[in-house]
């Protein structure tokens, strides 16, 4: 007879082994990342700890892989102590083998879909243990699937979740009928739902439809999957309603077992705060009357062309083709290749930087184009004949050549960025003097009519507001923004404006005073 290390040796072999057999780029499509080992030991050990005593096991996994939960379970309960195991998994390449290597466990293991299995009614025929991974799939990969998904998440579970939720949630809000009452879950998922508006959803079943126990958080520096950039969470909970003043552990860095940081939130509280993730390194929110950048400015994303291999072009290459310049805008390269903070402009508007862009940004009918711009006439149709006017953007402009209406603005803000050990900032402000429009890698501040005044009064100002928004805290950005693995962080429009600006409005106030002393 096999023992259990040489089992789990087998496993891993397996796996490495199907998982070559697949691209990465398939693998993500399907949301297939294995449980590291040492991970999943971690996990059913501190399930241990929580799970009562007296009560025997019944284990589900709805995505089990290869079975590394239910390995780790084998490694971590006495088998006395399990009295069943059952787990699904919706794809034969790891199907079949993995069925084949627990065949002689007391693993059921089922080739089948999780979402449209029918759960037990009997409460004896119900798990009091589910731990999963769930597949880590995006909304844009459920494909025929989310109003059947939607309306079941909805009855079983109260979940109403967005379309933009990714599959992971649905696992989530199924697996609930197949708990006993009181039963104990623990979901590894990505943290993101934490602090997303889809994740509200998520959010508002794990205050009010069960007990929320604990959330572990990763350093998302520490990325959990070799191959997935995504930074997970372990949630804990527990299948009854919860206590008035229930209290939620949260433990961030380490392992679940040995947490580096940790400390307790009531509900309440958790029921205000849209932004978990600022928990437990940080306390809760105090009512603030602080102003936000959102009183002074009104934050876009930058123009998304569809496709920027098409639509951005050198001068070079619209001087040699002919095209006609008034037909572009100019717009500032990736962040990644912009050293500049401060973008100074030539007489005509454009940007004094090596690497000068523009943007294709026709407004004219296409047989006004074919009249005044034939060269241009006929770039348009090659971009017909590839494929770039039936992507999703562009099909859905009236006319698929020309971009969305955004206008330039001093004060530009990148999107997307890292931290590192050098005390990098993740986020970095532009201080842009030309016409030059972004991509959505930036975020755009366009400044409200009180600011504006100010500027109108005094344009020296400009840089003196630019070196306010510079001296915005990196810890302010990064409380407000979302975090992703590798140490990846992002902030959305809504995000960068709800930074506080003290000093934006102290600034105001001193201009205005300075401008009545004046008159």
């Amino acid at each position: 007879m096999q023992t259990k290390a040489k089992i789990e040796a087998q496993r891993q072999i397996i796996q490495r082994n199907l998982d070559a057999q697949k691209t990465k780029e398939q693998r993500n499509i399907l949301g297939q990342f294995s449980t590291p080992i040492t991970f999943a030991n971690d996990i059913l050990q501190y399930a241990a700890k929580i799970m009562p005593k007296h009560e025997k096991i019944r284990f589900l996994d709805p995505a089990i892989g290869t079975g590394a939960f239910f390995s780790a379970l084998n490694n971590v309960i006495p088998s006395t102590h399990i009295e069943a195991a059952t787990g699904y998994e919706v794809d034969e390449h790891y199907g079949n083998p993995s069925r084949e290597l627990w065949s002689k466990s007391i693993l059921n293991y089922q080739l089948a879909d999780f979402t449209k299995v029918t759960p037990p009614i009997n409460e004896n025929q119900k798990f009091n243990l589910i731990i999963c991974n769930p597949p880590y799939v995006r909304h844009h990969y459920i494909n025929g699937q989310k109003e059947r998904l939607q309306l079941e998440a909805l009855n079983a579970a109260n979940m109403k979740l967005s379309g933009l939720s990714g599959l992971y949630c649905y696992f989530m809000a199924l697996s609930h009928r197949w708990m006993t009452s009181e039963g104990i879950a623990g979901w590894l998922i990505p943290s993101e739902f934490m602090d997303v508006n889809y994740g509200q959803a998520v959010k508002n079943y794990l205050l009010n439809e069960v007990s929320l126990l604990q959330i572990h958080r990763f350093d998302p520096k520490d990325v959990q999957f070799d191959d997935a950039l995504v930074s997970s969470a372990v949630v804990w909970f527990q299948k009854k309603k919860p206590n008035v003043n229930h209290k939620v552990k949260f433990t961030y860095g380490g392992t679940i077992n040995h947490p580096l940081h940790e400390k307790e939130v009531i509900t309440e509280v958790l029921a205000n705060e849209k932004k978990w993730t600022r928990f437990p390194l940080n306390n809760e929110r105090r009512i603030s009357i602080t102003p936000r950048l959102s009183d002074f400015f009104s934050v876009k994303r930058g123009i998304a062309t569809g496709d920027n291999k098409y639509f951005i072009l050198t001068k070079s290459i619209i001087e040699e083709q002919r095209f006609p310049l008034s037909q572009f805008k100019p717009i500032l390269p990736s962040p990644r290749y912009l050293s500049e903070t401060e973008v100074k402009t030539d007489n005509l508007g454009y940007p004094l930087i090596e690497n000068k862009l523009f943007v294709l940004d026709c407004k004219l009918q296409l047989n006004e184009v074919e009249r005044l711009y034939p060269e241009l006439y006929e770039y348009i149709q090659e971009g017909v004949k590839s494929g770039v006017s039936d992507r999703y953007l562009c099909k859905n402009r009236k006319i698929w050549y020309a971009q969305e209406n955004r206008i330039e603005s001093p004060f530009y803000c990148t999107y997307i960025g890292r931290s590192d050990k050098e005390g990098k900032k993740p986020f970095r402000f532009i201080l842009n003097h030309s016409k030059a429009i972004v991509a959505n890698s930036y975020l755009i501040l366009y400044p409200k009519p009180e600011l504006m005044a100010v500027i109108a009064h005094y344009p020296e100002m400009t840089e003196i507001f630019f070196e306010a928004l510079n001296n915005t805290t990196e810890r302010a950005m990064l409380d407000e923004g979302r975090v992703y693995g590798g140490g990846m962080h992002k902030l959305e429009p809504s995000e960068l404006a709800n930074i506080p600006a003290p000093e934006i409005l102290r600034l105001i106030k001193g201009a205005n005073h300075k401008y009545h002393l004046a008159c």
